[in-house]
């Protein structure tokens, strides 16, 4: 059974780093992960804050968020969207 993980990005240099050695590496076997960027959705941007994220990259895995760097704070995403 595979758990459901979201990461979320906003395409910046350091989330595209994060999802080419983070998202791509993890076992499909284990994790579903959807890759979803919030510059190119930003209507999700709302869920993701739901689910406890507070700047991408981020995961969100089994419901609980993990900041991985420092890229980008939602409320500035908002601020562009």
């Amino acid at each position: 059974m595979t758990q459901r993980t979201k990461f979320y990005h906003a395409g910046c240099a350091v989330c595209v780093d994060a999802e080419r050695r983070f998202a791509d590496a993890l076992d499909p076997d284990r994790y579903d992960v959807e890759v979803v960027h919030l510059g190119e959705a930003p209507d999700r941007i709302a869920e993701a804050e739901a689910a406890g994220v507070k700047s991408v990259p981020a995961f969100v895995v089994d419901g609980h968020p993990y900041h991985i760097n420092f890229g980008a704070s939602l409320d500035d995403l908002k601020g562009g969207a």
